[in-house]
Order: structure tokens, then C-alpha cells, then sequence
């Protein structure tokens, strides 16, 4: 139970060079000799050369990584391997190993982010104008364009790669030379050993240093909704890999065949996206569990921080490649995404902004067209397919000769002069052509065209939106992250 090298392992490369760094600073301190130093740095480089190669031989009684690696030094210098220890405790020595790990992971988790924001941003590209339904309640609510929803995925990313970054800064300080709890008694140079290993500074007090797992809980953190907005993703994939939507179809290599149905293609990757994530969730859980109502300073709890990062660690770095494989392989269906966008219903909301220009507030022009959208459906017709009389029927606008008339009703009868003024300048201007019908503008913001582009406000779908978002997505990638 008390052991932990089978899973720690994995944190090797780090106390390499930690103690690399450690001996080095010895010696600078005239703690250890320098013949001392020069063994001790022969002896780890030839354990690093096993450790890479696979002939490492771990044997029962390494309890940990930390205690294998002396070991085997010791055997390979001598007695000269047990002053390496000197001014360091593990308990300092497993927080630094730790941070430096979680600091490279976090890097990493940047450029798997990175790498799907770029995969997003070429699919939207090649995808500006395919037109296809937006959804509320996984019901057609609106079109947008496909490149439109792609990206909602790219600002998600944006913000992930931002909270990687903060925990990457968040594995700032050195814990080494914290020793067990109280500091050592050594004159030793902290300093030194943190431009040695990259920190930008050491770690002010002793009993945080050696307690502190703030930065493994700021990377689950990140990585916890990274996972959460790739299961979105992989939910989303699913659904428009299916039959019942046609929308894609996803790469052969990120999908598999039924044993026995042979029909059948599988959208395996895009599952486990949606499962891989509240198995993450359940690591920032976990250790948090961990840390609740620990005691200061160290305590063997703390043994229990490294499988749920290292787990969450393996798990997010394949569920990025995922993502980014099925993205970028996917095959998208125009033709099938332009007949879903192309139902007329979802332009319902176009029709009641036009009867707001008209004068209608908003609440009453949503009634009316709630009203069209029921006669549509009972007759089994489009919108489009009403008869001007059926328009009339739901909003005297849609009558001859009462745009005004419904605008007076809306505004009160203090304008009933005004817009009295109004109406009988815009019927002069109708006679020579320039004043349409009511009736005649909600054929018109039938047309496909029509529902599309309406939507001009910033951060909105029409393409002239999508190409200043595409721009400014490019800007954002190649920029440093937050």
C-alpha cells in the first residue's frame, strides 16, 4: 500500500534533472567536493541512459521513483551517491518532481489545444457558406452557417488554452530546498537551483512549499473543462454522423464496424469524448478530496495526487488527438446540411423582426407568427405557401394600406397625427414604387438568403461576420495565450 513506484515512474525525467541541478549546487556552495559532483553526475546520466533505454532493474524494495534512482546510484558510484541527499528531504524533492511534470503537461495541453483550434479554423474556411440549422432543445431554431458553428468551438478552445496557461504559471515557484518542512541547515543557493530548472522563483515558505498541490488542481481544473467542451464536441458528431441527421461522416480511423452487423460504422471516438470527460471531472474531484481538511505540512495522502493526474493527463492527451483527427478527416454533406437550414420554420424568428420594423412590438409580432407557424403546420405548407389573405387573417399589417395603422395602434394615439402625416406620404411614395406591402416583404425574408444574412450584428452569422471572426480566430491562434 505504501508503495508507489509503479505509477510514479513516470516522474523520472524530472528527478533527473532536479538532481542534476541539486548536486550542481552543492558543489557551488562547497557542500559536496567537486570530484563528488563529477560522480554524481556520471552516475545519474548513466541511470538516465537505463531508464530511457528500458534496463533500468527495479527491484522490491524500491519503494518510489525517487528512492529507485539513489539506489541504483549508489550501486554505480559507490558511497559518494548517499550525499545527494544532503539538504533535501523527499518530501521537497517529490513537490518539485511533481511541478515540474504538471509544468510540462501544461505546455502540452497548449499546443494539443492549439493544434485543434488550427484543425477548426482550415474546416471553417473550407466550410464559409454551407449553410445548415442551428439548434435550441436539439431543435431546429435557427440557420447559421457551418464554419459559424465550428468556431463556437474555437473561442471554447481559446479560453482552455488560456487556463493551461494559468497553470502553467501556476508551477512558478521551486519547492526544493524547503526540506522537510522547516527549511535545511545548510547554506544552500535556491536560487541557483531555480534558473538551473526554469522557475522564475523559489517558493517563500517552507510549509507551502512542501504542501502546496494548488498547481495539480489548476491543471485538472483546465483540463476538466477541456474534457466537458470536447464532449460537447464528440456529442455534437455523433448526432450529425447518424443516419437520422446525415450531416458528416466521420474518418475510417476514428470510427469502428459493428461485430455483427456489418452495415454498421461506428462513431466510437466521438462516444469516448462523451464518456472520457466525467472521468476527468472525477480527478479534480478526487484530489480535491485529497487536499479537503489536510493537515500541514506532508502527509501521506498526498501520495495519492499523482494517478489522478496522470490519469486526467493521458486521458486529455488523447481525446485532443481525437478531436482533432475527426475534424480534420471529417466529411461534411452540403447538400443534406442545406435541406435541414432550409426549412422555412426556422426563419420564424426573421418574420417577427419584420413585423417589429413595421411597429409591432416585439411580444405581439411573436404571437402572430406563432399563429402563421400553426397554420403552416396544421395545413401541412411552408410559410411561404400562405396566402396573403391567411397573413391577414393573424395582423391587420399584412391588410392593404396598414403598415402605419398597426405602428399608430403600437405607439399610442398621441401619434395617431403623426403617423396619420406619415401614411399619406408613404402612399404618394408607393404609387411611384417605392413603399412595398407588408406582405410582400415577408415573401421576401422567406428567401434563403434572407435568413442567413440577417444576422449582421456583431459576433453574428452573416458571412461578412464570419470572415472578420475568421480573421481575428487566425490572429488569436498565432498569438500567445492569455
Amino acid at each position: 500500500m505504501n508503495t508507489s513506484v509503479g505509477f510514479d515512474r513516470r516522474l523520472w525525467p524530472q528527478d533527473i534533472a532536479q538532481s542534476s541541478a541539486h548536486a550542481k549546487m552543492l558543489a557551488a556552495q562547497d557542500i559536496i567536493s567537486a570530484e563528488d559532483r563529477d560522480a554524481l553526475l556520471r552516475g545519474l546520466e548513466q541511470v538516465k541512459e537505463e531508464l530511457e533505454q528500458g534496463s533500468f532493474a527495479f527491484v522490491p524494495e524500491d519503494e518510489d521513483i525517487h528512492m529507485a534512482i539513489e539506489r541504483h546510484l549508489t550501486e554505480l558510484v559507490g558511497p559518494v551517491g548517499g550525499k545527494l541527499h544532503t539538504a533535501r528531504s523527499r518530501n521537497d524533492q517529490v513537490a518539485t518532481d511533481l511541478v515540474m511534470y504538471t509544468r510540462e503537461c501544461a505546455r502540452e495541453a497548449q499546443a494539443g489545444v492549439a493544434r485543434l483550434m488550427r484543425a477548426l479554423i482550415e474546416r471553417a474556411e473550407e466550410h464559409l457558406d454551407w449553410s445548415m440549422p442551428g439548434y435550441t432543445h436539439l431543435q431546429r431554431a435557427q440557420p447559421v452557417y457551418l464554419s459559424h458553428h465550428l468556431l463556437a468551438y474555437f473561442w471554447m478552445l481559446v479560453r482552455d488554452r488560456e487556463r493551461f496557461a494559468f497553470a502553467e504559471r501556476q508551477c512558478a515557484a521551486l519547492p526544493l530546498g524547503a526540506g522537510a518542512l522547516a527549511g535545511v541547515n545548510f547554506a544552500t543557493d535556491r536560487e541557483l537551483v531555480a534558473g538551473e530548472l526554469g522557475f522564475a522563483r523559489v517558493a517563500p515558505n517552507s510549509i507551502d512549499a512542501v504542501s502546496n498541490r494548488d498547481f495539480a488542481l489548476d491543471y485538472l481544473s483546465a483540463a476538466s473543462t477541456c474534457a466537458t467542451h470536447l464532449s460537447r464536441l464528440g456529442g455534437e458528431l455523433v448526432l450529425w454522423s447518424s443516419a437520422e441527421f446525415g450531416f458528416c461522416e466521420l474518418p475510417d480511423a476514428w470510427s469502428a464496424g459493428s461485430s455483427i452487423m456489418p452495415q454498421k460504422k461506428n462513431p466510437d471516438a466521438a462516444e469516448l469524448l462523451r464518456a472520457k470527460a466525467p472521468r476527468v471531472v472525477s480527478h479534480l474531484v478526487g484530489l480535491h478530496g485529497v487536499m479537503h481538511g489536510l493537515p500541514l505540512t506532508y502527509n501521506k495522502d498526498l501520495q495519492e495526487d499523482k494517478e489522478h493526474l496522470f490519469d486526467a493527463v493521458d486521458t486529455l492527451e488523447l481525446a485532443l488527438a481525437a478531436a482533432q483527427g475527426m475534424i480534420s478527416g471529417a466529411s461534411f454533406h452540403r447538400e443534406r446540411l442545406a435541406a435541414a437550414a432550409g426549412d422555412e420554420l426556422i426563419a420564424a424568428t426573421d418574420v417577427a423582426d419584420l413585423l417589429v420594423r413595421l411597429g409591432l412590438p416585439f411580444r405581439q409580432a411573436h404571437g402572430v407568427v406563432a399563429g402563421l407557424v400553426r397554420v403552416a403546420v396544421d395545413s401541412g405548407r411552408q410559410l411561404s405557401e400562405l396566402t396573403p389573405e391567411e397573413l391577414a387573417v393573424q395582423s391587420e399589417l399584412f391588410a392593404p394600406g396598414s403598415a402605419r395603422d398597426g405602428e399608430a395602434a403600437s405607439r399610442g394615439p398621441e401619434r395617431a397625427n403623426e403617423v396619420k402625416r406619415a401614411s399619406e406620404s408613404e402612399v404618394k411614395r408607393a404609387s411611384e414604387g417605392e413603399v412595398k406591402r407588408a406582405s410582400e416583404e415577408y415573401y421576401e425574408v422567406l428567401s434563403r438568403d434572407s435568413w442567413l444574412e440577417s444576422k449582421r450584428s456583431l459576433g453574428g452569422s452573416a458571412l461578412p461576420r464570419g470572415r472578420e471572426q475568421l480573421e481575428r480566430a487566425r490572429a488569436v491562434l498565432e498569438g500567445p495565450a492569455a
